[in-house]
């Protein structure tokens, strides 16, 4: 790809996505479910939000704009992001990927004219090679080099939690009963989007919550079984590190999530709460999200769902709730996309689980 000169007004490189209410997934959920489809953002995923405006941020303050050379460590979508910034910022990108990264995914990488190294077992591992090996040396040269942390920087929180200044917006539109906000349900990784999320809920969640609530709209973070790095640090009570990864959720491939992520849940309590499910019903909640809503999404946004298909969503927030009282709660929940999926994929899936 050839690269221009730099404009002083670039575009932004994310852009405000629909808040849906889903009939049928309020029916399977039993409450009022509002899908806000982060998979239209430009990179397919929430990603573009948090990555773009560190990246848009880094170029605007840089002193030589023009010799600014972008890296990122990523097992798939924030290197996704990333390149597709990139290429919107008429800029040069280098991913470095963990060993785990399909080559489907490195083919989406390379599509969007990023540089593509694969090392390392885990995101960690990448992450490590990626410093060592071209930050020292690049950044001595002198060429303008700018690291991107996939989701551990102020930045890409920041930009994350423009999430939240949309839906309060969207939901103020709506009025009636439908503009109060219960709970927002999203997946965890790294943390960025949690940590986006709660940053925003700060700022704006008093004006949306439920009169009596005490101004806290609850936050269901979920994660796959074999990529639990906050919820193993809930359970020991202190900020812990996997061993590695085991789930089929890569892009949910943290071994140690964010301290910002940490700090938050100490800081919300019983409004921050943390779950898992297996990689079975990550998959189901892909198969089944493509039949209720027709979007094609990856295990780890499928994690999110399966909590409507698998009973949770009301385990953690509708406990001690009459039908009645359940039926009128307002949960958003974030369909953060994915790229690393295909009908090949999720057909493999549906014959590895033996899911109908």
């Amino acid at each position: 790809m050839e690269m221009g000169s730099y404009s002083s007004d670039p575009p932004k490189p994310w852009v405000e996505t629909p808040l849906i209410y889903s009939a049928p997934l309020s029916i399977v959920a039993g409450c009022n479910i509002f899908l806000k489809l982060e998979n239209t953002q430009p990179s397919g995923s929430f990603k573009s939000r948090g990555i773009g405006n560190m990246m848009s941020l880094a170029l605007a303050q840089s002193n030589n704009p023009d010799k600014v050379h972008f890296y990122c460590s990523s097992g798939g979508n924030a290197g996704l992001a990333c390149a597709t910034t990139a290429a919107t910022l008429a800029r040069p990108a280098t991913i470095v990927v963990p060993t785990s990264t399909s080559p489907f995914m490195m083919g989406k990488l390379r599509e969007l004219g990023a540089a593509v190294v694969q090392k390392g077992a885990s995101w960690a591992e990448a992450d490590a090679y990626l410093r060592a090996t071209f930050l020292q040396t690049e950044g001595e040269s002198g060429s303008g080099s700018v690291y991107v942390p996939p989701f551990d920087h102020p930045d890409v929180w920041a930009g994350a939690a423009t999430l939240m200044d949309e839906v309060a917006v969207e939901m103020a539109r709506l009025g009636g009963s439908r503009k109060v906000l219960d709970a927002v349900v999203c997946n965890v990784g790294g943390g960025g989007l949690l940590n986006g999320i709660m940053e925003g809920l700060e700022r704006r969640g008093k004006g949306m919550a439920r009169p009596g609530a005490g101004g806290v709209v609850r936050v269901l973070a979920v994660e796959t079984v074999g990529a639990d790095s906050l919820n193993a640090s809930v359970r020991a009570g202190e900020l812990v590190t996997l061993p590695g990864i085991t789930s089929i959720a890569t892009s949910l491939g943290a071994r140690r999530v964010s301290e910002k992520s940490w700090e938050w849940v100490q800081k919300a309590g019983p409004g921050l709460i943390s779950s898992t499910v297996t990689d079975r019903e990550a998959a189901v909640g892909c198969v089944r999200f493509l039949d209720d809503a027709r979007i094609l999404i990856e295990a780890s946004c499928g994690a999110t769902l399966a909590t409507l298909y698998n009973g949770d969503l009301r385990r953690y927030l509708g406990d001690g709730l009459t039908d009645a009282e359940w039926a009128e709660r307002n949960v958003v929940v974030v369909v953060c996309g994915g790229s690393n999926i295909s009908w090949e994929i999720l057909e493999e899936y549906k014959k590895t689980f033996g899911i109908e």
